[in-house]
């Protein structure tokens, strides 16, 4: 654990499709998160109501004038963060805009120097690992480098119920292994945030 007590993590919902799958995903991620002892601030772009961003909090200057309050309320928590966490459908064998809608709405400065997770899927045999592969390159230019390990979902449909629930033994394993890198990785971050800071 960190020298400065709970990590924080931001787990972000990309789909807002209707009978989006996503939502089955992040109970479950939220569910093993909060077991490690995170403390868990949840992005739903639809429970939200996200807007369509015409201009990015950071276009309303250093005292943020004039931004909508969505904006404004909680580029906070992505600034707080310690990691991020990703829950990504495919769409066309990308990213779904809705998710590339809200990540671009705050500063890269806001999420640099912390470790994100990205958990993928989809509803044939491949897990959104197209998809994984872009987050890949959008992370990377966000500041916040993915962990090696990505947390594939194939046949998505079948993987969890309702209420997140996994129905095999691969859900539990392979959250597990990319929580395993993510905790440590922003761990670290964390701890050498605190001790030196980040380059100006």
């Amino acid at each position: 654990m960190s020298s400065g007590g709970k990590l924080k993590v931001l787990l972000v919902l990309g789909s807002i499709r209707d009978g989006r799958q996503g939502l089955r995903v992040a109970k479950f991620m939220k569910r093993k998160l909060e077991e490690r002892n995170f403390d868990v601030k949840f992005f739903d772009p639809v429970e939200m109501k996200f807007p369509l961003i015409t201009q990015p909090v950071h276009f309303y200057g250093p005292e943020r004038k004039g931004a909508p309050a969505i904006l404004a309320e909680n580029e906070k928590f992505v600034k707080e963060a310690d990691a991020y966490v990703i829950v990504s459908a495919e769409y066309n064998h990308n990213v779904p805009p809705a998710l590339t809608n809200l990540l671009d709405a705050f500063p890269c400065s806001a999420y640099s120097y912390k470790p994100s997770g990205l958990v993928c899927y989809s509803m044939g045999p491949f897990g959104g690992m197209r998809a994984a592969m872009a987050l890949r390159a959008i992370t990377g230019e966000l500041g916040c480098l993915s962990v090696s390990n990505i947390f594939g979902i194939p046949t998505v449909q079948n993987a969890f119920d309702e209420e997140g629930n996994p129905q095999n033994d691969h859900m539990e394993s392979g959250a597990k292994k990319m929580l395993d890198q993510l905790e440590w990785m922003a761990t670290a971050m964390k701890n050498h945030r605190e001790k030196v800071g980040v380059p100006s």
